[in-house]
């Protein structure tokens, strides 16, 4: 298939790139680098450097000749979304709307988009299900659930194939430590740096924590399945921050006590999707546990802080 991948350059993007190149498909990258790196591409993936809202995209769209796009692209700090959500909507809605009216112009087959199951459903009693009703509470949750509603207007209007795959809390290689969603990467960065390790409250907070190798799998598979579907990414399994800072000092070989701070106002206590779906309507199911995942990510990023220091 020749894909392209909207924000391929990004941290959970750039692994489905490699997902891709891996399973012998043809890859092009548009990303303007606002947030990705041109290092994390491989360099068998054609690049473009874009915006998503840019009408010069339409040259693109018509060379390529595209079968399927995934959509990747997105702002995705909430506190920014809440102090600028005019900017959130820009990227988030409209840089949508430009790929989706490209998509349809140009004869793509099927876009796949990524959306947020860590902010759609709210405190999670249970694993929530994709049927449990969305109540997004920030601007950025607003608008990946509005780009999912967008996504079923295209294949009803257009007949335009679509998946949305609605993530977990997604960690791994080539995280950014500096935005709010890269707990792990903060805290690996916090380690090797020899800083404070902050937790926030009592630490029982708890979240779904998805490895990103597992996620680009699950984009692998849905170039051919889950037609029309919105699909819980996760593990199934709620764990806090007071487990994934010992599971990962463990990893690490270090023995660090970490710095309590006030909990934090408004923070969600428990997030946890059901992924039952998944293996549904995909065949998919993580593979990567959580001792597994963290031991690699932090590797990763001592390798990488080495390699920096070297130069």
């Amino acid at each position: 298939m020749k894909i392209l991948v909207v924000g391929g350059a990004g941290f959970i993007g750039s692994h489905v790139v490699d997902a891709y190149l891996a399973a012998g498909h043809s890859v092009t990258v548009v990303d303007d680098l606002s947030s990705g790196k041109r290092e994390n591409l491989s360099p068998r993936a054609r690049f473009v450097k874009a915006d998503v809202v840019s009408a010069d995209l339409a040259k693109l769209f018509r060379k390529g000749r595209f079968d399927v796009v995934n959509h990747h692209a997105a702002q995705i700090d909430v506190r920014r979304s809440v102090e600028d959500p005019a900017a959130d909507a820009r990227v988030n809605i409209f840089g949508l709307l430009n790929i989706l009216e490209l998509s349809r112009r140009h004869g793509v087959k099927k876009v796949l988009f990524s959306a947020s199951g860590g902010t759609y459903y709210g405190e999670c009693g249970r694993p929530a299900r994709e049927t449990d009703p969305p109540a997004p509470l920030s601007p950025y949750g607003v608008t990946k659930l509005a780009g999912e509603h967008y996504l079923r207007a295209y294949r009803a209007i257009h007949g335009l194939r679509t998946t949305v795959l609605r993530y977990g809390n997604v960690y791994g290689p080539r995280q950014d430590p500096h935005g709010e969603a890269g707990v792990v990467a903060i805290f690996c960065n916090r380690l090797l740096s020899g800083g404070p390790v902050l937790i926030f409250g009592d630490g029982e907070q708890e979240r779904d924590y998805v490895y990103v190798k597992d996620v680009a799998r699950a984009n692998l598979l849905a170039l051919r399945r889950a037609e029309g579907r919105s699909v819980n990414i996760g593990t199934g399994r709620a764990t806090s921050v007071n487990r994934l800072f010992a599971v990962l000092t463990k990893a690490a070989g270090l023995r660090v006590r970490a710095e309590r701070r006030p909990a934090r106002p408004g923070e969600l206590f428990r997030s946890c999707l059901n992924v039952s779906l998944a293996a549904e309507c995909l065949g998919w199911a993580p593979r990567h546990d959580l001792e597994e995942g963290l031991r690699e990510t932090f590797l990763h990023i001592r390798n990488s802080l080495a390699v920096k220091g070297g130069e």
